[in-house]
């Protein structure tokens, strides 16, 4: 793949997706032949003090060995970006995290990099096969939850590890107790708690407790089911006995395609016969009471209707013969 006759050369440029800082490529090459391949574009500078052994587009892989290799010696992937390397799905984002110890300060990061600054970093946070070299799923986890963008986002980063099998409860207390002032300590902790137990996000969390304070029998969330095309669905909380799905609609719902996905899913549950009622979250947070009610209302027992008996044919008074 890379043009390089220097065995050693050529398998760290395969293991670093063809990126390299300048003292890596000077245990290899003299600063002459570095600059030779430079000015004959064989290679490109990406960042002060780090190369591309090849003058192609630069693809996410290489894009996280630049952020490593651009910020010094101690740097992690961190949160996402490293979550992304052991396959977690569903949550990409152009950004690249790394970690830094806390007595560093790496200025000028490449466009797209945010640095974090971290006083604890034990080894056993670290990934001992990370490429490039980034922090085990739990920290990860915990971390990418801290620097969410909102409280309902960290959630699901936890719900979704979870739901992925990256992680144990025990990986991520370990991690927390660690960690006495990480942003959101108590929502990751309560996240854990749900999520180990099935429980997607904060909403689901909300309703299932809702459910039980008010006495109510327990849905089954997330139910699988297939729709009238074949597509797989899955029902925020389902009263299977009752046939009874609760749609949790969060933030998301005043976009129109996702709007119309949503009618299109709940218009196929109600033409066989299911019936759907739609809460939001904050109404679940804030007005338990009235969801309760209308829940205590649909759950009751619907009396399906069956064939009446005939009505008995009466007989007028029979009239007298006159004679």
């Amino acid at each position: 793949m890379f043009a390089e006759t220097d065995p050693p050369l050529r398998e760290l440029l395969e293991r670093q997706a063809g990126v390299l800082s300048r003292p890596q490529a000077l245990c290899h090459l003299s600063a002459r032949a570095v600059e030779r391949r430079l000015s004959s574009r064989r290679w490109q500078r990406v960042h002060r003090g780090v190369y591309v052994a090849h003058t192609g587009p630069v693809d996410r892989e290489a894009r996280r060995w630049i952020a490593v290799l651009s910020t010094g010696d101690g740097t992690l992937l961190g949160g996402l970006s490293a979550l992304e390397t052991v396959g977690f799905r569903g949550f990409l984002t152009d950004r690249i995290d790394v970690l830094v110890p806390a007595e560093k300060t790496p200025s000028g990061p490449p466009s797209g990099v945010v640095v974090h600054r971290t006083g604890i970093l034990p080894g056993s946070d670290i990934h001992p096969m990370g490429r490039p070299p980034g922090t085990l799923p739990a920290r990860s986890l915990v971390d990418a939850a801290q620097w969410a963008i909102s409280d309902q986002r960290a959630w699901a980063i936890i719900a979704a590890g979870f739901q992925q099998r990256l992680v144990c409860t025990d990986d991520i207390r370990t991690v927390l107790a660690r960690m006495p002032r990480a942003k959101r300590r108590s929502l990751i902790s309560e996240a854990v708690t749900w999520s180990s137990g099935g429980v997607h996000s904060a909403a689901e969390a909300d309703f299932l407790r809702l459910c039980r304070q008010a006495g109510l029998p327990e849905p089954r969330l997330q139910h699988a089911r297939r729709d009238a095309h074949g597509r797989r669905n899955y029902l925020d909380a389902y009263f299977e006995e009752l046939r009874l799905h609760v749609e949790i609609d969060g933030g998301h719902h005043m976009d129109v395609e996702h709007w119309w996905a949503d009618m299109r899913r709940q218009n196929d549950l109600w033409i066989p016969g299911d019936r759907v009622l739609r809460f939001p979250a904050w109404a679940i947070r804030h007005r338990p009471a009235e969801i309760a009610t209308q829940l205590r209302a649909a759950l009751q027992p619907i009396p399906f209707l069956s064939a009446s008996p005939p009505l008995p044919v009466t007989k007028g008074p029979r009239s007298r013969k006159e004679g």
